[in-house]
C-alpha cells in the first residue's frame, strides 16, 4: 500500500485548520476510579502523538492505559494517567498546564520535523550528538575537551549499551552563555572530539559491558493485511517514560502511528502500534523489521541501569562536569548512564556507576569520594530503584530533546 500518509498536510493549511477547528482537551477525574482521563481531540498532523505524550511525560505522569486513533484528518486520544504515587491528578496547576499546553490556548504550532536534534543551535544552546565505542574514562575525556575549548555543558544525557556509548549534550559559550555560532570554533571542537572518539575504535582492552538486569523485551512486527498497516507489538517490564521512548523512536525513524493501545498489568506493559512509513508504505522487508526491533530494544533499555546512583549538586561553574567525571575516573568508577541539568546557578549531575570491571561499587570508594569533594558539592547516594514505577533521581534532566537517527547510528 503506497498511498501517502499526509496528503492533506501543509503548514499553511494546518494553521488555518487549527484556527477553525482548535484542539479540544478535557481532564476527567470522575469517569475512572483509579486514574485521571486526559482526552485530546485535534486536527491530525505529523508528530502530534509525540507532542501529547511528551507533555504528559515532562510532568512526570504515569500513563497506565492509552487508546489512540488518528486515521484521516482527525486525532483522538484517551490517556489514563496517575502521578508518581499512583494517585489521580489533584493539582489544579498541573491540570491547567495540560489544558493550556494541548488545548486551543496553546500558541506553539510545531511539527515533528522542527524538533529533531542534530548538531545545531537550540535556543541559547548548541546540541552535540556523540556515539563511540565505550571505555573507562571516556565521558571524562569528552567533558575535558569541551571545558578546554570554553564550552560549558548545561544539560546532557549519556547512556551505554552493548559496549557503546551515546551522548546528547547541550553546551554554550562559557563567557556569553549563548549558543556558539562561530563555524571555525565549532569545527575545531568537532575535530578534537572526532580524534578522541577515533582512538576508541581499535581499543578493545578495558571496555565494559553492563548487564541491564532487565527482562529482555519481546518485540514483534507483523502485517495487518486488511487495513494495510504494520503492527508493532511490545511486551516488556513497565517503567516510567516507556511510551514516550517508543513513540519518540518510531517518529524519529519516520513512521506514523495511526492507532495504538497501551496497557500495563502490574510490573509488565503491553503496547501495540499500527504504523506506516511517512510515504505510506508498510514494513515489507526483513531488514527493515529487524532495524525497527533493534532500535526499539535500545530505546526501551536506554533508561534502565544497574549499579549505584550518585547525585552531585553544586553551584554551576565552567568545567564542573569535567571535574566531576575526572574524580569518578580517578576513583576507578565507570559510568553506565548519566544526566546533567542546570537550573539557574544550581547544577545537578546524576551518574549510575560500577567499578571498572562492571562490578558493584565498594562503599569505601564512596566514602573516599565524599572526602575528596569536601564542601564544594553535595553527594547523595542510593541504589538503583527496585520498583519500575519509582521516579528517577531528583534532578534528572527532562528528556525534551529528540534523537534524530541517533539510535540507528548507535546500533551500527
Amino acid at each position: 500500500m503506497a498511498n501517502v500518509c499526509w496528503p492533506y498536510f501543509d503548514p499553511e493549511y494546518e494553521n488555518l485548520s487549527t484556527r477553525i477547528n482548535p484542539p479540544r482537551v478535557s481532564v476527567d477525574n470522575t469517569s475512572c476510579n483509579d486514574s485521571t482521563l486526559v482526552k485530546v481531540d485535534s486536527m491530525n498532523k505529523p508528530g502530534i502523538l509525540l507532542e501529547v505524550v511528551q507533555v504528559l511525560t515532562d510532568l512526570d505522569l504515569i500513563i497506565t492505559k492509552a487508546y489512540i486513533s488518528s486515521d484521516g484528518g482527525w486525532f483522538m486520544d484517551v490517556f489514563h494517567v496517575t502521578d508518581q504515587q499512583g494517585n489521580k491528578i489533584a493539582d489544579i496547576k498541573t491540570i491547567d498546564y495540560i489544558e493550556k499546553a494541548l488545548g486551543p490556548k496553546s500558541q506553539e504550532v510545531t511539527t515533528w520535523a522542527d524538533k529533531r536534534v542534530g548538531v545545531h543551535s537550540v535556543g541559547g544552546h548548541t546540541a552535540i550528538e556523540l556515539i563511540a565505542r565505550d571505555r573507562p574514562g571516556l565521558l571524562s575525556e569528552i567533558s575535558a575537551v569541551l571545558a578546554n575549548l570554553h564550552f560549558n555543558v548545561v544539560a546532557a544525557e549519556v547512556w551505554t549499551h552493548n559496549r557503546r556509548i551515546a551522548c546528547v549534550l547541550y553546551v554554550n559559550d562559557d563567557t556569553t552563555s549563548r549558543a556558539v555560532a562561530d563555524p571555525t570554533r565549532l569545527s575545531v571542537m568537532e575535530d578534537q572530539l572526532k580524534n578522541l572518539l577515533r582512538g576508541c575504535e581499535n581499543d578493545e582492552a578495558g571496555r565494559t559491558s553492563f548487564s541491564m538486569g532487565f527482562t529482555h523485551p519481546k518485540i514483534t512486527v507483523e502485517r495487518c493485511e486488511d487495513k494495510g498497516y504494520s503492527v508493532v507489538t511490545v511486551r516488556c517490564k513497565d517503567r516510567a517514560k516507556l511510551m514516550f521512548d517508543i513513540v519518540c523512536t518510531l517518529t524519529d525513524m519516520q513512521y506514523v502511528v495511526f492507532h495504538a493501545t497501551i496497557s500495563s498489568d502490574g510490573p509488565h506493559a503491553t503496547q501495540e502500534y499500527y504504523i506506516r512509513h511517512v510515504d505510506g508504505c508498510v514494513l515489507d522487508t526483513e531488514g527493515e523489521k529487524e532495524r525497527v526491533i533493534k532500535c526499539l530494544e535500545a530505546a526501551i533499555r536506554r533508561r534502565v541501569s544497574e549499579g549505584l546512583s550518585l547525585e552531585l549538586c553544586a553551584k554551576d561553574r565552567v568545567g564542573l562536569l569535567s571535574e566531576v567525571t575526572r574524580i569518578l575516573r580517578e576513583n576507578g568508577l565507570s559510568v553506565s548512564r548519566a544526566g546533567v541539568m542546570t537550573i539557574g546557578e544550581q547544577a545537578t549531575n546524576v551518574f549510575y556507576v560500577r567499578d571498572a570491571s562492571g562490578n558493584p561499587v565498594d562503599m569505601k570508594i564512596v566514602e573516599a569520594l565524599r572526602k575528596e569533594i569536601g564542601h564544594t558539592m553535595l553527594l547523595n547516594v542510593k541504589k538503583t530503584p527496585a520498583s519500575s514505577r519509582e521516579p528517577e533521581a531528583r534532578g534528572w534532566a527532562k528528556t525534551s530533546f529528540f534523537f534524530g537517527n541517533l539510535l540507528e547510528r548507535f546500533l551500527a
